[in-house]
């Protein structure tokens, strides 16, 4: 590809979005693409500065304006850093959240008002929407077991695994009115079942994006194994 994709997955807590990009990073890889992982918040050297603040909930205290302004720092080192580069080289992005969990994270359930979201968004992201965004939906108290279950032994919830079962479910309800609302770029993929069942609904749905970008004669290497 002369130029690359940028792909991010977005979901509730516990959805398995680490798994499963983790997963289609070898797929893609075995195909011989030019694969980049990353996450937010973080990704970058300046960002993952952030991260931290942001994760313990350093920030709370100060509100989710506070909180919605390290976001955009954070993202915007990310994507003059490390998304724009490697997409501008030809390489596939895979990006754990980006600019649609600030949406919902500060912008539904802070209670932000949308014109100083979008206007943060512009700024932030600079023209770096994605091309495909994959939503892993799962059902709000199931994923936050599965979130319960990966934390070790006496490690306490992040800023954003503790807040109520209440809050979780309108985050999972924002993050399906985005898909309904721009489905040239999100597909809604069900994260429930096990792994191997949500890999399959992943791996189709990159694949196929993947070969509507490619030229005719190159549709034979995009197709999955």
């Amino acid at each position: 590809m002369a130029k690359g994709f940028f792909i991010t997955f977005e979901g509730g807590e516990g959805a398995g979005k680490s798994t499963q990009i983790a997963r289609l990073a070898a797929k893609l890889r075995a195909k011989k693409y030019d694969v980049v992982v990353t996450r937010e918040p973080g990704g970058s050297p300046g960002a993952e500065a952030v991260r931290h603040v942001l994760l313990s909930g350093a920030a709370e205290p100060f509100g989710p304006g506070m909180e919605a302004l390290l976001f955009a720092a954070a993202r915007s080192d990310h994507v003059e850093q490390v998304i724009r580069p490697a997409v501008d080289r030809g390489a596939i992005v895979l990006c754990d959240r980006f600019m649609d969990s600030s949406r919902v994270y500060q912008g539904v359930t802070g209670g932000l008002d949308p014109a100083f979201m979008r206007a943060l968004e512009r700024v932030a992201v600079n023209g770096m929407v994605p091309d495909r965004t994959l939503i892993l939906d799962l059902d709000a108290e199931e994923g936050l077991r599965r979130a319960g279950d990966r934390r070790g032994a006496g490690d306490a919830p992040d800023r954003y695994e503790k807040e109520t079962l209440a809050v979780h479910q309108r985050r999972r309800d924002a993050f399906l009115a985005i898909a309904a609302a721009e489905p040239e770029r999100c597909i809604v993929i069900d994260a429930s079942g096990d792994m191997g069942a949500v890999e399959n609904r992943v791996t189709a749905a990159v694949f196929a994006a993947l070969e509507a970008k490619l030229p005719a004669r190159g549709r034979r290497q995009a197709a999955p194994a």
